[in-house]
């Protein structure tokens, strides 16, 4: 097999080869170039010592130099150069004690997670394939090097990579692997939260997040994300409803783009129906699950690390889901100046997959009020109605002009304002509001 390498990386495994050195791209580079993908960046494993790598290039950066890797700079970019080496003892479940350099290419490759991750490729020896990865490839098996257990042993975020790579690949776990997983799950509380977000995350914007459902079924989710098993099994008894909570969430999930902050709010949107469901003659009932709902979510995406931002925008999306105003601009107009203006137009998206992973029952009109919604909102933005209390034609310091003075009675005289343009755009003038401002002000006994 003939893979086509990148000229900074022929030219460095032909420096390395010419000094008497062994050197070959190695890892998930050659796996994606397999497949037909461009891989996201290129590894270069060598039997040169770290301190051989560093005489022999003009330019390099000790990355990792305690585990053997180096940044070789070449045509303005950077390449990770490694040296072969076989793992210590991992005592954390994560990361080995120490390493220790090896002159074999094979002992380097047993050392690394799965079948497809472990070959390795030049233009002079070809593939290196010792454990079966293209054979994996091409049967779409994900199998551990060596001893499953083993491997996850060592090292328990291979568990949550299995899972991703089983999600992005659309490969199934060899049964081994995945009997493994379910057996070393618990080990997965040794990984850091930070860690296991960036695999989730992963797997969840990849074409396969219905892949939860087996992490669910090997038990990592319940180490990390125990609120999801919960939605699994909690029935909808409803007309609006096919499927139980998780059923309905992984469809929803599927219908929004495969956008971060989309696909988390599609799962956690109704994450809370679990905690707030009832059951009456009519059926089931989950009054107040997006008000819980966005708690919910900003304690799961604290717990998982994610940045402030996300963790706003994602619970404000989970808190409107439901929102459904009268078809008319007021309606609109009084909704919308509750909602973030950074949740637009995603919110509506998330709305339209919601509705869509529901059952049929009222499903066209339930679309075409949203159709609705979005239009009207659409047409609000265009002709510059007043929404906020930035966009109203006067400020706090027109406010402090006729006399008002404490920041709390100008924030209230303009949100007062602001209700006002909100029922009448027409009002939103400045010599009108300042007129209406400054009755108020004196019909409040401040003359």
């Amino acid at each position: 097999m003939t893979l086509i390498l990148p000229e900074a990386v022929k030219k460095i495994i032909s420096i390395l080869e010419s000094n008497g050195h062994e050197a070959y791209a190695v890892g998930g580079c050659v796996r994606d170039s397999i497949l037909g993908k461009n891989p996201y960046d290129w590894d270069i494993t060598t039997s040169a010592l770290p301190e051989e790598i560093k005489s022999v290039f003009n330019r390099t950066i000790d990355t990792g130099i305690k585990h053997g890797t180096v940044t070789v700079r070449i045509f303005g970019e950077g390449y990770e150069v490694t040296t072969y080496r076989v793992d210590g003892d991992y005592l954390d479940g994560r990361h080995p004690k120490e390493v220790s350099f090896t002159a074999s290419l094979e002992e380097d490759l047993a050392r690394r997670d799965f079948t497809i991750n472990a070959m390795a490729y030049n233009d002079r020896s070809g593939l290196v394939d010792i454990f079966g990865g293209r054979e994996d490839l091409e049967n779409g098996i994900l199998r551990c090097v060596g001893d499953p257990e083993l491997r996850f042993t060592e090292d328990a975020l291979r568990m949550m990579r299995a899972l991703r790579f089983a999600a992005q690949l659309d490969f199934k776990i060899e049964p081994d692997t995945y009997a493994a997983i379910k057996k070393l799950h618990k080990r997965l509380e040794m990984v850091s939260a930070e860690r296991i977000r960036e695999e989730f995350l992963k797997l969840i914007v990849s074409d396969h997040p219905e892949l939860l459902d087996q992490m669910s079924e090997v038990g990592l989710t319940s180490v990390f994300l125990p609120e999801w098993d919960m939605m699994i099994g909690c029935e909808q008894n409803t007309p609006h409803h096919a499927y139980d909570v998780s059923g309905h969430t992984i469809r929803a999930m599927q219908g929004v783009d495969k956008d971060k902050d989309l696909r988390l709010a599609a799962l956690l949107h109704d994450v809370a129906k679990p905690l707030t469901k009832t059951t009456d003659e009519s059926g089931d009932h989950f009054s107040g699950h997006p008000v819980l709902g966005e708690k919910m979510s900003k304690k799961i995406l604290s717990r998982l690390k994610f940045d402030n931002a996300t963790i706003a925008r994602v619970s404000a999306m989970v808190l409107w889901h439901d929102v459904r105003p009268e078809p008319d601009k007021k309606s609109v107009r009084r909704v919308v100046s509750k909602m973030p203006a950074n949740i637009f137009p995603d919110i509506f998206s998330l709305k339209k997959a919601d509705i869509l992973a529901q059952s049929e029952y009222k499903r066209e009109e339930k679309l075409q009020r949203l159709e609705a919604f979005q239009d009207l909102y659409n047409s609000i933005k265009q002709e510059g109605e007043c929404i906020s209390i930035g966009d109203l034609a006067v400020g706090g310091k027109d406010m402090m002009d006729i006399g008002i003075s404490k920041g709390p009675m100008i924030g209230a005289m303009l949100k007062k304002l602001l209700d006002m343009v909100i029922d009448d755009p027409t009002l939103n003038e400045k010599e009108v509001l300042m007129d209406i401002a400054r009755k108020e002000y004196e019909g409040e006994g401040n003359q």
